[in-house]
């Protein structure tokens, strides 16, 4: 029989008080199935609607952390795993309703020391059509990119992913506070769980993908409160920008750079999408920062004796579904 463990549910809110109102009863009947010492702790953005409020008033239960100023999904979840107190941490995004049994059939993956952690099926808010599930990563150049989605019906297999969503991922939190949780230089948004997840792997953990987990996602939310069109992919080239310079080194690093300037920065400033200048701007402006993340890493690494490059987990993960009888798709 699996060991069932305790969980601090986190719960990132920026003016999402409509999302709330819809979705949390589900998390809290979800965690409260699941049979074991929890705490739900949301922690607000410094939202300009009425969450706060609504939270203490229809919520008392719940641990409500308040930003005073509005700093992104990572600092808002690293307040939220600093305050934690149990021993599995379970990121959850506002925009997503849980199953009531959702958390039955992950313990299984915490009998082995070496798992980070694990996600569950996201299929739409209407219907059955699956948004997201196991992802294979492949590289176009030096592109990491997400060859496509998998799944298996065989309840025996144990699927890895290149990475746990943020938006419904349960994490062993001592693990997860060796990593020093998120990194907040990718705040507000985007790639910071990619990125979260490729340290663990990095470090010998794994990260699972579980079918039989199901959560309902509502698409788009979350990142429409946020500026403009323009503003959200600049900030989203950033982020794969940084998310590769951390991750690779000498001469893959110099390749990369190369490519990315021929093949993003100068065919969208030839066809008048300038926003990309401000990203390339930005990875440059901040290589100090970028080179610090490197050296405190590698440390964690020489603590761990691990040399595992981001080339070897793309090939471990892909060579784990060599023999199973998995579905692909892309969404």
């Amino acid at each position: 029989m699996d060991s069932k463990k305790s969980i601090s549910v986190i719960i990132p809110n920026y003016n999402g008080i409509g999302l709330l109102e819809a979705y949390l009863p589900f998390a809290l009947e979800a965690i409260k199935n699941a049979g074991v010492d929890h705490e739900v702790i949301i922690v607000d953005d410094c939202s300009t609607d009425d969450s706060v409020n609504f939270i203490r008033q229809k919520f008392p239960g719940i641990q409500l952390i308040v930003n005073k100023e509005n700093r992104g999904f990572s600092f808002s979840c690293n307040r939220g795993i600093e305050a934690a107190r149990y021993e599995l941490i379970f990121l959850l995004n506002s925009d997503v309703k849980l199953t009531p049994d959702y958390f039955s059939y992950l313990w299984k993956y915490f009998s082995q020391p070496d798992t980070f952690g694990v996600m569950g099926r996201i299929i739409d808010m209407e219907g059955d059509g699956m948004q997201d599930a196991a992802r294979l990563p492949k590289f176009n150049g030096l592109k990491l990119k997400t060859g496509y989605f998998y799944y298996s019906n065989n309840p025996d297999d144990r699927l890895y992913t290149l990475y746990l969503s943020g938006a419904n991922a349960l994490i062993d939190a001592a693990k997860l506070r060796e990593l020093g949780g998120f990194d907040e230089l990718f705040s507000p948004f985007y790639s910071e769980d990619l990125e979260l997840s490729t340290r663990a792997w990095r470090l010998g953990w794994k990260c699972y993908y579980e079918h039989r987990a199901i959560c309902r996602h509502r698409l788009s939310a979350t990142t429409k409160n946020y500026k403009t069109p323009q503003w959200v992919k600049r900030v989203y080239f950033r982020n794969r920008f940084y998310f590769h310079a951390i991750h690779f080194d000498g001469l893959a690093s110099f390749l990369y750079y190369c490519q990315i300037t021929l093949i993003d920065l100068l065919p969208k400033l030839l066809v008048g999408q300038f926003w990309i200048w401000n990203s390339y701007r930005d990875l440059f402006s901040n290589r100090g920062l970028i080179a610090r993340r490197k050296a405190e890493f590698k440390k964690l690494m020489d603590r761990h004796n691990s040399r595992v490059s981001l080339f070897t987990v793309v090939s471990n993960i892909r060579q784990s579904v060599k023999n199973k009888n998995i579905i692909r798709f892309k969404p």
